[in-house]
């Protein structure tokens, strides 16, 4: 994880009961998590050991961003910085979700162009308002690698109008986490599933939530098992 800044806004029906908010409630963080700031690992990937080795090796992947949101408005001045230490360490990859994917143009690099090889950019749908919304924009930019995560999963959607496997590289789709947690209904991930098959674009299924219904039963299945029981269901793609 490198997360530069820290805290975040709502603002869909997916931030509902953003685990963000409730770790920092939980933690007894001192500021609001809808504060925006800098944090101690901003240069995170350039940092040295005593010998003045990076202490990250080149092949390192970095989960950017998931205590906040990288596009959020808050970190314009700051984010520069961060492409630069992306270019610097052109030897390791980097992922981030987004859920403000109309935000992307007026964020990115001069010298981005159709995208760094090493970046690679993920935006979330997590009901079919949002996915009307966000997908027609997040196709028509400039991305390299694109990953559609449809998390938390809160009814059935329908991507079929954007599965271009050209152009997307898998989609992930998960429940919500949490005493409160909407549950996610397994029907929903196989349909969603299926639609990826028909376009053979890979499917991965990373988490179940904490509220499974699964033949009209509903399972609680605590934090710990979560991404363990996703993977036991045994349905993921390689398209």
């Amino acid at each position: 994880m490198w997360n530069p800044w820290h805290g975040c806004h709502k603002i869909s029906q997916g931030c509902r009961h953003c685990y963000v908010f409730r770790e920092d409630a939980a933690f007894g963080t001192a500021l609001s998590s809808d504060t925006v700031r800098k944090t101690s690992s901003f240069e995170l990937p350039l940092r040295r050991d005593r010998k003045q080795n990076l202490k990250f090796p080149a092949g390192t992947e970095f989960a950017l961003c998931f205590t906040s949101d990288f596009l959020i408005e808050e970190a314009d001045e700051w984010r520069a910085r961060i492409w630069e230490i992306i270019r610097l360490r052109a030897d390791c990859r980097f992922f981030f979700i987004t859920k403000r994917i109309d935000r992307l143009v007026r964020c990115l690099p001069p010298d981005w162009h159709e995208g760094y090889d090493n970046v690679a950019i993920g935006c979330t749908v997590e009901n079919q308002k949002m996915a009307d919304y966000r997908m027609p924009l997040f196709m028509s930019l400039p991305i390299r690698h694109r990953l559609v995560i449809v998390a938390p999963m809160l009814e059935r959607v329908d991507l079929s109008a954007w599965l271009d496997p050209a152009k997307i590289e898998c989609v992930s789709a998960g429940g919500e986490s949490g005493k409160y947690a909407r549950p996610l209904d397994y029907g929903w991930v196989l349909d969603l599933r299926q639609q990826c098959i028909n376009h053979r674009v890979s499917f991965n299924f990373h988490q179940t939530g904490s509220y499974l219904v699964k033949d009209g039963r509903l399972y609680t299945i605590t934090r710990q098992y979560q991404h363990s029981q996703a993977a036991k269901a045994n349905i993921n793609f390689d398209g």
